[in-house]
């Protein structure tokens, strides 16, 4: 018998030789090591498709570097497929190339577009955004902001940046409707906060990431760091005869600003507003459009907004701020007077205004990101933490997608960090066991979010395949 066992381990090895010399390696195949005649097969062949969806479910769960994401994969072998150590989760990032992303973006794209006409068929329909109890009905939201990723050894391209910190400072546009990250690129530490065309390719990638026909009425937003003439410029020219793009955006303050508003009257300023349609005590807005002396923007208006300055605003506040006792704050949009088609009211300043500072949502989305694997990037190597970053954005949809579809009527759930849904959720006292064929999953009676558990189970087992 032993015998018999080492004679099929030879032929077996013969074999893998031979597929290696005299053939070329199946499409997707993964390989180890290397012989006289070139690369050598590994025995167990992975579709790079498996390894990719092993590490974005590894890092959903909470990995953060591949010996965790190995480890994950191993334990849920069962649910996701396949086996993929380190070393070959390694490869597949390596192999991750321009052309290889874009071919990972079309996958995306296309799953996207079937997870927003599953949104669309809910009772509660598609997730549009609300400011002032107001429905912006159509219009789909793209927030863009960067964010620094700290580097506590020598990695690739970090460097210095402007916090006075050492690593990467990416920059990302998601969707303020379901908060899928549509597009993240990694860029040295040191890249400027209102590169012109970074900011164009980061958002003509997220503008490709939404569904064709939810591309006819965009609204950009921006805060002030990440604004530029140039990008203003080319936000004003994306329209066109069947897509309408709006956009609200921060913009510095400079003296010449500061001298506009000198000029306004004191009956031009009105009321502000929370985001729950509270009146805010602290705060008034004005139109500055006309008065402003910035000219060669096109059809643009400005709206200036003051409040009372905290202590912590004490050290940034210009001389003319500290005479007056307010600080200033401008924002930039392409709205017309005549304000947004069907939504009454978006031609107020203080529709404008509240709109604009909605944009702060997006530092929840900085941080799950941060959450779902990029709070440390695991290598040295540019290319591969350029890779782990898409990987990361591809979970961090997961997760968005998890709370969009089966978590939605549990109102903490649906809105809760990603920490929270691994403790709840996705790390659950249970036991997966077989039976009569079925696979069947075993959830302690006296986990307090069992219902939720299974009401979600229920929710996405629902789903009809798509066809």
């Amino acid at each position: 018998m032993a015998g018999l066992k080492s004679r099929r381990r030879a032929r077996a090895w013969s074999d893998t030789r031979a597929r290696c010399c005299c053939t070329a390696p199946p499409t997707g195949s993964t390989w180890s090591g290397g012989c006289a005649g070139g690369l050598r097969a590994s025995p167990w062949l992975l579709d790079r498709a498996d390894v990719l969806v092993s590490l974005v479910v590894g890092i959903a769960l909470g990995a953060v570097n591949l010996a965790q994401a190995e480890l994950l994969a191993r334990h849920h072998a069962v649910l996701v497929g396949g086996q993929a150590s380190d070393s070959t989760l390694w490869r597949a990032l390596e192999e991750i190339d321009a052309k290889t992303r874009e071919k990972i973006a079309k996958a995306r794209a296309r799953v996207r577009t079937r997870v927003w006409t599953l949104l669309e068929a809910r009772e509660a329909g598609f997730p549009w955004i609300q400011v002032l109890g107001k429905e912006l009905v159509g219009w789909v939201v793209i927030d863009m902001d960067a964010t620094i990723i700290t580097a506590a050894s020598n990695k690739e391209q970090a460097t210095g940046t402007f916090k006075k910190t050492f690593g990467h400072h990416p920059l990302a546009a998601w969707c303020g409707n379901t908060l899928e990250c549509l597009a993240m690129t990694l860029r040295p530490g040191n890249a400027g906060s209102n590169t012109a065309s970074e900011h164009i390719s980061v958002l003509n990638e997220a503008l490709r990431q939404a569904p064709s026909r939810f591309r006819r009425k965009i609204l950009v937003r921006l805060d002030g760091a990440g604004a530029s003439h140039a990008f203003i410029e080319h936000l004003t020219q994306l329209s066109t005869r069947g897509r309408k793009v709006y956009f609200t955006s921060g913009f510095p303050i400079t003296a010449t600003d500061e001298h506009a508003i000198r000029a306004l009257p004191a009956e031009a300023w009105g009321p502000a507003f929370d985001q729950d349609g509270t009146l805010d005590e602290h705060a008034e807005v004005a139109e500055l459009t006309g008065i402003s002396p910035r000219t060669g923007w096109g059809e643009v208006r400005f709206i200036v907004r003051r409040v009372k300055p905290s202590r912590r605003h004490a050290k940034k506040l210009t001389e003319y701020e500290k005479k007056v006792g307010w600080r200033f704050a401008l924002t930039v949009t392409n709205i017309p007077a005549r304000g947004i088609h069907a939504v009454p009211g978006s031609h107020h300043p203080f529709f404008l205004d509240a709109l604009q500072r909605q944009h702060a949502v997006v530092e929840d989305r900085v941080r799950t990101e941060k959450a779902t694997g990029i709070r440390n990037l695991p290598f040295k190597s540019y290319a591969r933490n350029q890779a782990w970053l898409l990987a990361a954005n591809i979970a961090s949809d997961l997760l968005a997608y998890l709370q969009l579809l089966g978590l939605d009527q549990d109102g903490e759930l649906a809105a809760a960090e990603p920490e929270t849904l691994r403790a709840t959720i996705l790390h659950i006292p249970a036991r997966l066991t077989a039976h009569a064929r079925r696979r069947i999953l075993k959830i302690e009676r006296s986990w307090p979010w069992a219902e939720a558990v299974v009401a979600a189970w229920n929710r996405l087992g629902a789903i009809p395949a798509p066809s």
